[in-house]
């Protein structure tokens, strides 16, 4: 499995991630006993990269658990924001719930230090300059060591670096976002400011809740995804009639190539600017067959009628900057005035 950085420091993590949300989660997780064979079995793959949250019940405690003897080879990532209680301070990205929530996913993980620390989702309203010195302070006291920014929009995001450009705080050093064949907008507008301030792509949903496994069709709640398990808000934004289009084009992909359709989607990020690619299981079974994905290539032909078939559609004032843009390089046939 291929290293790569995360950011501009020294930071290397593994090009597929294990994410832990399924960890001790109640009807569609996994028991503490598989979720740590798990993580043993990703370790074993060569993989080094643990995303988990406060948020995500006794994921953090579990976490710590397999992780006891395996800490140095493992770069630990975990998240604040999101509510674990009802109080104003039990939620946001805030000073007090920041240095409150570090404390107990330390105590919960059963370490010194967490090396990936991210804001679980914008907190408009906070001030940005509230959370880029609460997260700098947990830096300089050795708790955390890097910070990152999840689901926040572009904007925020070019916002809270140039707050911490002006404090001389520490910069977020990657994004973690939606990303998938069905979700592909961050391509508007993240992917070219990641690229030009030097922050990682850390994929999450990369099989969008299922909808890319071939296992989901419409109508049915099949056992074994998330989706046929409950549903939430958000999967909406995946559940729907492009979504649908789009995992029956993977799905008909993937039986030409030879491999599953969730091998497929995985396989796709990798011809993507994107660092690390967060992968979920409940069994060992699925982590195998999401790990097998390392062995796919998409042929050409393939590849590109997948972009074809997924790509965004136009929009304002994206698409007509791009084309102004193509007349202004003389790349793109224009008008002549």
């Amino acid at each position: 499995m291929d290293i790569r950085s995360l950011g501009p420091g020294g930071l290397s993590v593994s090009q597929l991630a294990l994410g832990t949300m399924t960890f001790g989660m109640k009807d569609w997780g996994c028991d503490e006993d598989t979720a740590i064979a798990l993580v043993h079995r990703y370790l074993d793959a060569g993989g080094n990269f643990l995303d988990t949250a406060n948020a995500y019940g006794r994921s953090e405690e579990i976490c710590g658990k397999a992780v006891r003897g395996h800490r140095s080879r493992v770069v630990l990532a975990t998240k604040a924001g999101l509510p674990v209680g009802p109080g104003r301070h039990d939620r946001g990205s805030g000073r007090a719930h920041l240095r409150s929530a570090c404390e107990g996913s330390l105590r919960r993980l059963g370490t010194d230090y967490i090396d990936v620390y991210w804001v679980h989702v914008d907190d408009e309203a906070t001030p940005l300059e509230e959370t880029v010195e609460a997260l700098d302070e947990l830096v300089r006291e050795g708790k955390v060591r890097h910070v990152g920014a999840s689901n926040f929009r572009a904007y925020r995001l070019m916002k809270a670096l140039s707050v911490a450009d002006r404090l001389g705080a520490a910069r977020f050093v990657g994004l973690q976002g939606q990303y998938n064949l069905i979700v592909r907008t961050l391509e508007r507008e993240h992917l070219p400011l990641l690229a030009e301030e030097g922050l990682g792509l850390v994929s999450w949903s990369p099989l969008a809740a299922g909808m890319l496994t071939g296992k989901i069709t419409p109508g049915e709640r099949p056992e074994g995804t998330r989706l046929g398990q409950r549903e939430v808000a958000f999967d909406a934004l995946v559940k729907n009639e492009h979504g649908f289009r789009v995992a029956g084009q993977v799905r008909k992909a993937a039986a030409e190539i030879g491999c599953t359709p969730a091998q497929l989607a995985l396989a796709w990020q990798r011809t993507r600017p994107v660092t690390s690619v967060i992968i979920g299981a409940r069994t060992l079974a699925q982590l195998d067959d999401n790990l097998a994905s390392l062995d796919v290539t998409i042929p050409p032909d393939v590849l590109e009628r997948l972009d074809e078939a997924t790509r965004l559609p136009d929009e304002y004032p994206g698409t007509f900057i791009d084309i102004v843009q193509g007349w202004l390089r003389g790349t793109r046939p224009g008008v002549t005035a």
